[in-house]
């Protein structure tokens, strides 16, 4: 089973990314931030939580995430595999990814890290706004503290798959096409 982490920060185009990869090689793509804004949206009580932080720019609490997490894979037992998209997003968060597929006799195939320089990011994330309404993405004091929180919380978890030799890098700058061919070159490497 292919299990790949698709990885970068906020405004990176993971989302984008992931929906292509996901038809390409027949995965389920799971996102997070997907999945937590339908909660938001249907006021479910997880919605709710995750609201309370992401309003905040902070990031939603570990054991929320991984619950939420293992009962998407859970519902698709026919799956081919998962692209998780803003997951794992704390080393505890990759850890308990880990646990839960090797449970599954199953593990992370791959982080694909899709490599963003932060000014493009911030350009990228303000366009976002524009096109798509995401509050979160229109103020550049939300911005700045999600770029930090991502540094500062999210960017170990490379480091954690690094040293389980299963990291690859990509150049994230440049056409949606172009870097959706390093992406596919990576993942074939991979399979």
């Amino acid at each position: 089973m292919l299990h790949l982490i698709l990885f970068g920060p906020p405004g990176a185009g993971k989302g984008t990314q992931a929906a292509f990869l996901s038809e390409q090689y027949q995965l389920i793509h799971l996102s997070t931030g997907d999945v937590f804004r339908y909660h938001m949206k249907e006021g479910t009580e997880l919605g709710q939580l995750a609201r309370s932080y992401a309003d905040k720019g902070e990031l939603v609490p570990d054991e929320v995430t991984v619950r939420m997490l293992r009962e998407e894979v859970e519902k698709r037992n026919d799956a081919k595999g998962f692209i998780f998209d803003g997951f794992p997003r704390t080393v505890a968060q990759a850890v308990a990814l880990d646990a839960f597929l090797a449970e599954r006799n199953e593990s992370v195939s791959a982080l694909v890290a899709m490599e963003v320089p932060e000014e493009e990011l911030k350009e990228r994330l303000i366009k976002r706004a524009e096109s798509s309404g995401r509050v979160d993405d229109a103020d550049p004091e939300i911005i700045a503290n999600r770029l930090r929180v991502y540094r500062e919380e999210t960017a170990p978890v490379q480091t954690h798959y690094e040293r389980l030799g299963r990291y690859r890098g990509i150049d994230g700058v440049g056409s949606i096409s172009e870097i959706t061919q390093r992406l596919v070159e990576a993942v074939d490497q991979i399979k």
